[in-house]
C-alpha cells in the first residue's frame, strides 16, 4: 500500500462500487480466515484475541501505513518522478513499513498475553490474522482506484489477483513475523530469544520487498511473484505441518501421564490426542446434549491441550508459575470431567 486511491463522491453508483469492492475483498477474506482457524486443530486461541489481531491489521495498522508510507515517499517521488519513484517506493518503503506496523500487534500479544503462544504455531496464526485484516481493507482501496482508473474490466482482474491469486500475501508475510515471535517465547537460548524475532520480521520484510518488486517492474514479472509467494506458503503449510506433528506429541506425551494418575480415562486420553477423533466426539455432544453440552466438552479438550502444552513449558523452563498453572488446569479439568458425566 503506498498511496491513496482517487477519493470517492458519494453519488449512488460509487455507492454500490465501494460496496460491491468491501464483498469482493470481505470474501475471499472469510474463507481465508476460516482456514486458518480451522488449521489450529488441538488448541484454538481466544475468539477475542484473534479478533483483535485482525482488527488491529485492518484499522490502525492501515491508517498509520498510509502515513507513513506517503510522508517516506515523497523524497522518492520529488527525484525520481512518479512512475519510477511509486515502483522505488512500493518496493522499499512499504515492505519495512507495512510489516513492522502489522508486527506490533505481535509484540503487544508476545508481552501482555504471552500465556496464549504455546507452540510456533500460534505464531504464525496470529501473524496470518494481522496479514489478513490488513490485506482485506487495503484491497478495498485498491479495487475502487483501480475501477476510477481502468473501468470494470481492470477491477475484475484485480480482485481476482489480489483478492484470490495473492489473497494469502500479507498473512504470509506477517506469519514469518509471528513465527519468530513464537520461537523466542519457546526457547531457552538467550541469543536465539534475541533473534528469532528480527529474523522473522527480516523474513517477512524480504517477501513484501520481492513481491512488491516484481509486480513493479513488469506485468511480466507477475510469474516471480506467484512463484516466491506461493512457494512461501507451501513452505509456511509444512512448517504447520510439523508444528502439529509436535503438538500431538506433546498430547501423547504428558496427556498419559495425567491417564496414570486418574485425571483422565483412556477414552478421554484417546479421543484428546486425535483431531479427528475430537470432532467427531463433539459433534455427536451436540447431538445428545445440546450447545449446552457442546460448550462443556469443547472446553474440556481445549484444557487437555493447555495442560500439555503448560507441561512442555515447564519441561523447559521449570518456572514456579508453570507449576501453579498445571494444578489449576487440573483442577478445571476435574470439574469439566465430572460436568460431562
Amino acid at each position: 500500500m503506498t498511496r491513496s486511491p482517487t477519493p470517492i463522491p458519494y453519488s449512488m453508483d460509487d455507492l454500490t462500487l465501494l460496496l460491491l469492492s468491501i464483498l469482493a475483498a470481505a470474501v475471499p477474506t472469510l474463507v481465508y480466515v476460516g482456514l486458518i482457524y480451522w488449521v489450529d486443530r488441538y488448541e484454538k486461541e481466544p475468539l477475542w484475541l484473534l479478533t483483535a489481531a485482525f482488527l488491529w491489521g485492518a484499522i490502525p495498522s492501515i491508517i498509520a501505513a498510509l502515513i507513513f508510507n506517503t510522508l517516506f515517499s515523497v523524497p522518492l517521488y520529488l527525484l525520481a518522478g512518479d512512475a519510477v519513484g511509486e515502483a522505488l517506493a512500493a518496493s522499499l518503503i512499504a515492505p519495512p513499513v507495512e510489516e513492522s506496523l502489522k508486527g506490533l500487534a505481535l509484540l503487544f500479544i508476545f508481552f501482555f498475553w504471552r500465556n496464549e503462544i504455546d507452540s510456533v504455531l500460534d505464531g504464525i496464526i496470529y501473524g496470518a490474522m494481522v496479514g489478513m485484516g490488513f490485506a482485506m481493507v487495503e484491497n478495498v482501496f485498491y479495487f475502487v482506484g483501480v475501477y476510477t482508473e481502468g473501468g470494470a474490466q481492470a477491477w475484475g482482474i484485480n480482485i481476482v489477483l489480489r483478492g484470490i491469486i495473492f489473497g494469502l500475501n500479507h498473512a504470509l508475510f506477517s506469519s514469518m513475523t509471528g513465527l519468530g515471535i513464537a520461537v523466542a517465547r519457546m526457547t531457552t537460548n538467550p541469543l536465539l530469544r534475541v533473534l528469532a524475532p528480527i529474523s522473522g520480521w527480516a523474513t517477512a520484510v524480504f517477501l513484501h520487498f520481492l513481491h512488491n518488486a516484481a509486480v513493479s517492474i513488469s506485468s511480466l514479472f507477475c510469474f516471480v511473484a506467484l512463484l516466491f509467494d506461493w512457494g512461501g506458503v507451501l513452505l509456511t503449510l509444512l512448517i504447520i505441518v510439523w508444528a502439529l506433528v509436535q503438538e500431538k506429541s506433546w498430547l501423547k506425551t504428558y496427556l498419559a501421564e495425567e491417564v496414570a494418575l486418574g485425571l483422565l480415562t483412556r477414552r478421554q486420553y484417546e479421543t484428546a490426542v486425535s483431531g479427528r477423533k475430537r470432532s467427531q466426539y463433539l459433534w455427536q455432544r451436540l447431538g445428545t446434549h445440546g450447545l449446552s453440552g457442546l460448550r462443556t466438552a469443547r472446553r474440556f479438550y481445549h484444557k487437555c491441550s493447555k495442560l500439555a502444552y503448560k507441561k512442555h513449558h515447564f519441561a523447559l523452563f521449570q518456572d514456579e508459575a508453570s507449576t501453579r498453572e498445571i494444578q489449576q488446569i487440573r483442577s478445571e479439568i476435574a470439574a469439566l470431567s465430572q460436568a460431562m458425566g
